[in-house]
């Protein structure tokens, strides 16, 4: 039994709980939520250590053993995606302290956060699939406020369709869930992976995997991510940029755990299809990324890019895609909030997300495009940057598991990464400086620290991927060996 295993669960959740007694205090709502946030972060490496030492990790609440009681599980690919959870939810609410505003603030910005992140941790630890939807709902219900902050008229627009696609896509989950106890007669993980592999993946598991596919590729942004562009470009910085570090990525952890626990028997239909809408997803996201002239857009479609690419690894289903999949998946939580904050820093200086209007800012703010020049050539693969690793093995694993198709195509991705984020750069940073600092719409003051803190963080990854590189390994052994997590479970 393992009690820190709640604790990533439990300490934002209480602090947010608390936060709401004492809702003008902003100083104190500042200084606990960061607190909170720091202690989730010293746990994570703590609980990296013992997985390390001691392997998965559960606890059984109530002291009911599994699968009669509510489980949490704590293998090493959770651990790692709760670590970079911390270390993004840190920056981001540093940037959000002299940006947010004081009506947000007022308004519940800091509990609502907390309980964003309670609902992230709490989809990676749970080992209960109905538990899973409820954390899933604990994070969404925290975004639909916190995606209307500011009360524009486009903020409300896309909060509609966003709040639309995800009751929808709840509302498929939970039918998904009720399909699956009618068969197997259990929700726990481990032993939904127990009956569906005794019983044998036939027809009608087959569709409700399918069914779940189609939950986790809409929350995801996985080809059905008409909703995503829109959503992630209309809220404050801090919010957009934690929403694409961490929103879509509970998506994808969704689609790893149940297609390598449960549903991965068929996989010439399940991965296949996987494969299939990855490719899409590359495609239709890189068309986007290097068509748009709008900052935002341009960034959106670069998540949505890498959602295709990450899912390459689970496809393969090999060694070396797997860890590819997982250096890429933690690269891109880090790198999709640094680029998100420094994007939402650019238009707070210049007042414009259009390319067209800005030029030349590398003379006013060097650090400011030098650091988006590190995070643009990470995006690439370029070495020794924490993006290089995980696409060479994902490419390698795809070659390797015979997918060339797909793996040519996650090749062509970086090249659609390359021209969209060299085109910011260019237009954004380099040329004639239009803009003379009295001219400036706002103020750099405590913006530039949360953006070093997530480069250096980028650079430790790239650069320090030996040191990493262990956990990563054990991480893509345990997804592909589903009897550990069993046996830790079910002792």
């Amino acid at each position: 039994m393992n009690n820190g295993l709640i604790a990533p669960v439990v300490i934002p959740l209480l602090t947010g709980m608390l936060l709401i007694i004492f809702q003008k205090n902003i100083k104190l709502q500042r200084t606990l939520s960061l607190l909170a946030l720091l202690a989730v972060g010293v746990i994570s490496v703590l609980l990296m250590v013992q997985i390390k030492e001691g392997g998965i990790q559960t606890l059984q609440l109530g002291g009911w053993e599994a699968p009669y009681g509510i489980s949490f599980v704590g293998d090493m690919f959770s651990a790692l995606l709760l670590l970079a959870t911390s270390i993004v939810s840190v920056c981001c609410l540093i940037y959000a302290f002299p940006t947010i505003g004081r009506k947000p603030e007022k308004l519940y910005f800091y509990p609502l956060y907390l309980f964003l992140i309670t609902g992230v941790n709490g989809s990676f630890l749970t080992g209960d699939l109905f538990n899973l939807y409820v954390f899933f709902e604990v994070f969404l219900v925290a975004s639909y406020v916190m995606i209307t902050l500011g009360g524009t008229k486009r903020q409300l627009r896309e909060s509609l369709k966003y709040i639309f696609t995800n009751v929808i896509a709840s509302a498929f989950f939970l039918m998904g869930v009720a399909y699956l106890y009618s068969i197997t007669g259990t929700l726990n993980l481990a032993d939904l992976s127990l009956r569906v592999a005794e019983a044998g993946q036939d027809g009608l598991i087959t569709t409700v995997a399918l069914l779940f596919l189609i939950v986790f590729a809409l929350k995801a942004g996985l080809l059905l991510f008409f909703w995503l562009p829109g959503s992630y470009s209309v809220p404050p910085t801090a919010i957009a940029a934690i929403f694409a570090a961490l929103l879509t990525k509970v998506g994808i952890y969704a689609i790893f755990r149940m297609f390598t626990l449960i549903f991965y028997h068929e996989p010439q239909i399940t991965h296949l299809l996987i494969g299939l809408m990855a490719a899409a997803t590359m495609i239709l996201g890189g068309l986007g990324a290097v068509g748009f002239g709008d900052i935002r857009k341009i960034l959106t479609y670069n998540v949505v890019i890498s959602v295709g690419f990450i899912m390459l690894g689970l496809v393969s289903s090999t060694p070396e895609g797997m860890a590819g999949s997982i250096y890429y998946l933690l690269h891109d939580i880090l790198i999709k909030a640094l680029i998100f904050l420094i994007g939402g820093t650019v238009i707070h200086l210049t007042g414009t997300s259009q390319l067209k209007d800005i030029s030349g800012l590398i003379r006013l703010h060097p650090a400011l495009g030098w650091m988006f020049l590190i995070a643009a050539l990470s995006m690439v693969g370029i070495p020794p940057l924490s993006g290089f690793l995980g696409k060479v093995f994902t490419i390698q694993g795809t070659f390797e598991a015979g997918y060339y198709g797909f793996g040519a195509i996650g090749l062509a991705a970086s090249l659609f990464i390359l021209f969209s984020m060299i085109k910011l750069f260019m237009n954004v940073f380099w040329g004639e400086t239009v803009l003379c600092e009295d001219e400036e719409k706002g103020s750099m003051k405590g913006l530039l620290l949360p953006i070093a803190l997530l480069t250096f963080a980028s650079l430790a990854l790239g650069i320090g991927a030996e040191g990493i590189a262990p956990y990563v390994a054990q991480a893509a052994e345990e997804l592909l060996d589903p009897n550990r997590y069993i046996q830790a479970v079910m002792k």
